[in-house]
């Protein structure tokens, strides 16, 4: 089983590797034709509860999950939303990723995600292609009053990614800078 685990793990990491950046204004297909993909990773407390949890994540319709039970204290609090998921399912997921993980505290940029995925609590994402943001960030992002349009676009704005990086003692261009 932890095999299984690691193999699925390696594999993802290589598909996110090598994944072509998305343009914000693409079209996304419907919901019906590709569900959102939802992977996280929770905390070990919750193991015994991992197929009630399955089904509460999956409760907001067109969405495939799978989780998978952190193998240390607390996994990580990153959050990767793809740009083609709708704002009630990615709502959702934040609050979800509160409830059962560390909390949000960093956003994948979308340009390292597939369109209709999500990831919660992932650890897949070099520091460089995520943003911290903060719970008032997190809480505009839950504001129920919210289109996905509106949604998309707060997401992108806090996920800016910065130009230079702070690394041997000088400021260098961002390797993982990622071109709109």
């Amino acid at each position: 089983m932890k095999l299984q685990r690691c193999i699925v793990v390696v594999l993802l990491s290589a598909a996110v590797a090598v994944a072509e950046p998305v343009a914000a204004d693409q079209q996304c297909p419907a919901l019906e034709e590709q569900p959102v993909k939802l992977e996280g990773w929770l905390s070990k407390k919750y193991e015994k509860q991992l197929a009630e949890l399955v089904k509460e994540f999956a409760a907001m319709g067109h969405t495939r999950v799978t989780l998978w039970v952190y193998p240390a204290r607390n996994p990580s609090g990153i959050v990767a939303i793809g740009r083609c998921v709708p704002v009630y399912i990615a709502q959702h997921a934040l609050r979800g990723a509160r409830a059962y993980t560390a909390g949000v505290h960093s956003l994948v940029h979308q340009n390292f995600v597939g369109p209709q995925w999500i990831g919660v609590a992932t650890n897949l994402f070099a520091e460089l292609a995520r943003q911290p943001v903060t719970e008032k960030q997190v809480e505009q992002l839950l504001d129920e009053d919210l289109t996905t349009r509106q949604f998309q676009t707060l997401y992108r704005k806090f996920t800016l990614q910065d130009q230079t990086t702070h690394s041997f003692g000088m400021d260098l261009p961002n390797p993982k800078l990622m071109r709109e």
